[in-house]
């Protein structure tokens, strides 16, 4: 089994067509046919279902492509390793992220970070709450920050640290009958429309909790993709939404208002986690300490 046929093998199946992959690798589509055919002789079973340029895994297929992947992860980690030990600070890092992460915390801190190495390079994605603990675990990033932070006696197969818990606070239209208050309870709000991410998003499910240890059930009325969809819902005065306090720090809509809860228990952890099954490449454990030592200073500082 050679790297190339791998190589092409995973390029066909992600993109499921034989010309696009022939296309993206910059190669002959007689070529690729070939490599393949040669791989499916080797391991003496079909990986591929034809249908004309187009193609389709097979169940064997899709075992292979799930198995092979992670090695095809492994090699390329190993061969960005022996890169970075010559010199971490001009390597790259792989990390993933929430969405709600994407307007103030990632760019923040990356900032930093390239302030004190500006060679650094970032590969970087995001994705849903599992997809994230998914990712980490099967290889497709190293690093992703995440929240609220796992259970980590729970998630055996990663690894990681709480860097910070923030406050979760009302965003409110400004001319709702609570706009001029310091503080609410989340009970004040139980007459009130509610705009929530939707189904699948882990806030949504602890906003709903929240409510419910209030002791009522929100009443959902418009659901949005995002946080910024949320924050232009509430702006145009649709309902409330409950958000992350660090979602607002420098972007905080016209037409709202950001009210704290006085429910002190209404806060989420904000951590980094990684595989505990491989190691952290050395640009990655260079960011991966920045962030600790950052985070560190920082809540000594709010002491």
């Amino acid at each position: 089994m050679e790297t190339r046929q791998i190589q092409y093998f995973l390029e066909v199946a992600k993109r499921e067509h034989v010309t696009e992959a022939a296309d993206a690798l910059h190669i002959a589509q007689s070529a690729i046919s070939r490599q393949i055919s040669n791989l499916e002789k080797e391991l003496g079973v079909e990986l591929f279902i034809r249908e004309g340029r187009s193609v389709k895994l097979t169940p064997l297929g899709k075992i292979f492509y799930e198995r092979i992947k992670q090695v095809w992860y492994l090699m390329e980690d190993s061969k960005r390793e022996i890169r970075e030990y010559l010199n971490p600070e001009k390597g790259t890092v792989r990390i993933a992220f929430p969405i709600s992460m994407a307007a103030h915390t990632l760019p923040h801190i990356i900032y930093s970070f390239r302030t004190r190495f500006p060679e650094a390079k970032f590969q970087m994605s995001n994705a849903l709450y599992y997809k994230l603990i998914d990712g980490v675990v099967n290889g497709h990033f190293n690093l992703a920050m995440i929240a609220p932070m796992p259970n980590l006696e729970k998630e055996k197969k990663i690894k990681g640290d709480i860097l910070f818990t923030e406050h979760i606070v009302a965003l409110i239209p400004l001319h709702h009958p609570l706009s001029d208050r310091e503080s609410v309870r989340l009970r004040d709000l139980i007459n009130d429309s509610f705009c929530v991410l939707p189904e699948g998003f882990v806030f949504r499910e602890q906003v709903v909790q929240a409510c419910n240890g209030a002791g009522f059930s929100p009443n959902i009325a418009f659901e949005g993709k995002d946080i910024d969809a949320l924050k232009g819902l509430v702006s145009a005065g649709l309902g409330v939404a409950l958000m992350p306090e660090m979602t607002l720090v420098d972007n905080t809509p016209r037409s709202t208002v950001v009210i704290p809860l006085s429910d002190s228990r209404l806060t989420r952890t904000v951590g980094v986690i990684y595989p505990a099954e491989r190691d952290l490449l050395p640009t990655e454990k260079l960011f991966y300490d920045f962030l600790i030592e950052t985070y560190e200073r920082l809540n000594e500082f709010k002491k």
